[in-house]
């Protein structure tokens, strides 16, 4: 049997390591094929320029885009940024209305936040209690002056899946861009932006195994063709929409990354959908009172998020420290406010406070998600043991009814 290496990492939503095959491809990029992709003048920047071309083909191919519909930037916050600002800038004069969900992604939120302070309106619709947003919400909420849909395509804490395919007819029927955040869903779920009616798309490459640093967004060029006013300026790389000297060792990897995943995506899914369940089947063989949270089925393979009740989930953490896990997103685990995804999915504060997120990865293996079930059992156990509350519930007091004393 493997051992298991320390400490164990189970937090592939945060990022991913490299995969060596793209390392492999990025290294001669850093030292010998070092030219800036807009020098048109001599062999190191035709070189580097070809190198951009394929990576963009490849990042292509993996959504059914064309090459000419991908624009690189440094991430998918930029290009949510991009995206949501581009347009509103772009169409302020058809309309002011703009529709999100109350679980995106902060890159998503806060800038529709600071839209709002320039005037626009933004409706933020609610999901169900698996995190989904209903198609029919999004028909209803549109009005004559709404101009972009933006909703992401899996939930980074909950993993839920949206019916995305479903939501850009929707807005197709309206004449309604359709923005989607990709960045954990692309690499990892087959998309085809033509026939999910996908008008603008963002993807990160280090969420699937590519380098950090570097992302992408689809722009959609017939049908209709998007225009984004740019919002970083100076020289006019990119068809006009972002500026800025291309990182090429960055997009050979990102590439390269893509390439990988889709030629791996239906095995990856069907290995590491089956450690993930092992994981779930393991925990509830030995805990009582946990709870999944996210969509049973429609939900990302590497994903499992769950509530340990009467157990907080800092010190869970604390507790197994040989496990890289997360309480919430990684972008906002420095508050001790839970997550508003859970709150969102109707999660009550006690429970939103005990739940862990375990992003599974290419190389996770049995023997960690074997070593990972018997450390979270038995620090949960061990928590419980201090914890009056879970004696109490255990003898069958309801807790809802007690009158706590105030000191």
């Amino acid at each position: 049997m493997k051992k298991a290496k320390f400490p164990i990492y189970l937090d592939s939503h945060a990022t991913t390591a490299v995969d060596p095959e793209v390392f492999r491809t990025m290294a001669p990029y850093f030292t010998e094929v070092f030219g800036n992709a807009a020098s048109r003048n001599h062999e190191f920047g035709w070189t580097a320029e070809a190198a951009v071309e394929k990576g963009r083909g490849q990042i292509a191919r993996l959504i059914g885009a064309s090459d000419k519909e991908i624009i690189f930037t440094s991430g998918a916050t930029e290009s949510n940024n991009l995206a949501i600002m581009g347009a509103a800038e772009m169409l302020r004069s058809r309309g002011n209305h703009i529709i999100t969900s109350t679980v995106e992604h902060k890159a998503v939120l806060d800038t529709c936040h600071y839209l709002e302070t320039k005037g626009f309106e933004i409706t933020f619709l609610p999901v169900d209690k698996t995190g989904r947003v209903d198609p029919d919400s999004v028909r209803k909420a549109i009005k004559p002056q709404t101009i972009l849909v933006s909703l992401m395509m899996a939930n980074n804490e909950v993993g839920t899946i949206n019916p995305i395919a479903e939501i850009g007819k929707i807005c197709k029927e309206y004449g309604v861009l359709f923005h989607t955040d990709g960045a954990q869903a692309i690499g990892k779920i087959p998309v085809d932006v033509e026939k999910m009616g996908i008008d603008l798309l963002s993807i990160s490459a280090h969420k699937m195994y590519g380098p950090k640093g570097v992302g992408a967004l689809y722009v959609r060029r017939k049908n209709p063709r998007v225009r984004l006013a740019p919002q970083i300026h100076g020289g006019g790389h990119e068809r006009g929409m972002r500026s800025g000297t291309l990182n090429v060792p960055g997009i050979v990897g990102f590439g390269k990354a893509a390439e990988v995943a889709a030629a791996t995506m239906e095995t990856e899914t069907k290995r590491v959908s089956a450690l993930r369940d092992r994981l779930w089947a393991g925990l509830q063989a030995e805990l009582d009172e946990i709870y999944l949270n996210g969509h049973p089925t429609e939900r990302l393979y590497n994903n499992l998020n769950v509530s340990f009740a009467f157990v907080e989930g800092e010190s869970l953490m604390m507790g197994m420290k040989e496990l890289a896990v997360s309480s919430g997103s990684a972008c906002t685990s420095a508050s001790l406010e839970p997550s508003y995804v859970l709150r969102a999915i109707g999660v009550g504060e006690d429970l939103a406070h005990t739940s862990i997120r375990f992003g599974l990865g290419r190389f996770t293996t049995e023997e960690e998600i074997d070593y990972a079930i018997q450390k979270v059992c038995e620090t949960v156990k061990k928590l419980r043991d201090l914890s009056p509350l879970y004696e109490m519930a255990k003898e069958g007091v309801d807790l809802k009814s007690i009158q706590w004393a105030a000191h």
